[in-house]
């Protein structure tokens, strides 16, 4: 393999990196010196292709990479993992003829920091609709004023991808897609104090006339389902890198259920927790959920490059892998912390953090039920259809 082209994270690395994930958790700080050694790694421009800066991981190669960082400290994974969707976005888009966002290709091969901002509080139709404004401007820009919340990588962002309505616009309705810049239009509310994923550091953006110009505008989209490949692009790529953070943190639960059983002797019997066969059945159980999921995830991960021919049920493939994931890393963390015992339930435990961690996993679209109506429609069609 041609270490100029591909790489993988050094273990050294993550040892670090896992090391710190404790003290940023129990801190709620941003795990700044985890991003300035990946930064450092070229990992944030993994998936620019190498003839515009990067190492030209594909999607495949890329999921892979952050189940390991994912093992290693959650929240500094599903943090990175919003500037690596974004870079994913532009790539899908390449692949399939579309050079959108190769500019934004070549700037994060350069050093800036991509972040989402297109959740909003109470919108559950999230890239179909949107609560924000987006006023058009005279040389073709844009002025976004509403509040995105989730915005991952609040500290350390340079460009915030966002989505606003325009409904003032001859044309109007549209959805506007667009990247804004840090500025004093752009206000970071310090309100992240949540259970798990705390190192995220996703605090609310408050737009307040945030300014795109017209070269950063991207879209103008009818609200409502889209079929333009941009809408496919941020769903393909949020879905599959979102499930495998997940596959990687329930990955490392088992991983230390494993070495609790390993280490533990029981009185009563004289045996190895490892040799009980009560015990052997709960890891064996829940590593074949586990590995449902990583094939899964790899799966779609390898359509998304090859461009399978998936049509129709594309969307309903992509939430289906990130409802299975929330739900079996939620199933596998679980069943992990029974087999550790008690010492799970320590505030300082490892396990204990990924309980909490892993909890997040539901509020990421699309939720349940969304996913179900997707699902559904594939399956039986519209209501009434």
């Amino acid at each position: 393999m041609d270490d100029d082209v591909r790489f993988r994270l050094d273990d050294d690395l993550l040892e670090r990196i896992r090391s710190r994930a404790a003290g940023y958790d129990a801190a709620n700080t941003f795990p700044d010196e985890d991003l300035a050694e990946l930064r450092e790694a070229g990992y944030l421009r993994a998936g620019v292709p190498v003839e515009l800066g990067g190492h030209g991981l594909s999607l495949r190669e890329l999921a892979a990479e952050q189940r390991r960082l994912a093992g290693a400290a959650p929240a500094t994974a599903l943090a990175i993992n919003m500037h690596l969707v974004w870079t994913s976005v532009a790539v899908v888009l390449r692949e399939r003829g579309d050079d959108t966002l190769d500019w934004l290709l070549r700037e994060a091969a350069a050093g800036e920091v991509f972040a989402f901002g297109i959740s909003e509080a109470g919108n559950d139709l999230v890239l179909f609709d949107s609560g924000t404004t987006a006023e058009p401007r005279p040389d073709g820009g844009y002025r976004f004023t509403g509040r995105k919340v989730f915005t991952s990588l609040a500290p350390v962002w340079t460009r915030l991808g966002t989505i606003g309505r325009d409904d003032s616009s001859p044309d109007a309705p549209k959805l506007v897609y667009a990247f804004v810049e840090r500025g004093a239009e752009v206000v970071m509310l310090d309100d992240w104090d949540v259970l798990g994923m705390r190192a995220t550091r996703s605090n609310t953006t408050s737009l307040e006339g945030a300014s795109a110009p017209a070269d950063r505008v991207i879209r103008r989209l009818d609200p409502g389902s889209s079929p333009d490949p941009l809408v496919f692009a941020i769903f393909a790529s949020f879905e599959v890198l979102i499930a495998n953070v997940y596959a990687g943190l329930a990955t490392r639960a088992l991983e230390l259920a494993a070495a609790s059983a390993s280490a533990r002797t029981s009185k009563a019997t004289g045996l190895r927790a490892a040799d009980d066969a009560v015990t052997r059945w709960k890891v064996a159980e829940a590593a074949i959920e586990l590995d449902g999921l990583l094939i899964a995830a790899d799966a779609l991960a390898r359509d998304v490059d090859e461009q399978a021919p998936h049509g129709r049920a594309w969307f309903a493939k992509l939430v289906g892998l990130k409802t299975r994931a929330a739900r079996v890393a939620g199933d596998v963390v679980r069943r992990s912390a029974a087999i550790a015992g008690a010492s799970s339930y320590r505030a300082d435990a490892e396990l204990a953090r990924l309980q909490r961690d892993v909890v997040a996993a539901g509020f990421h679209p699309s939720n349940e039920d969304s996913a179900h109506r997707t699902v559904a429609d594939a399956w039986l069609g519209p209501i009434g259809g």
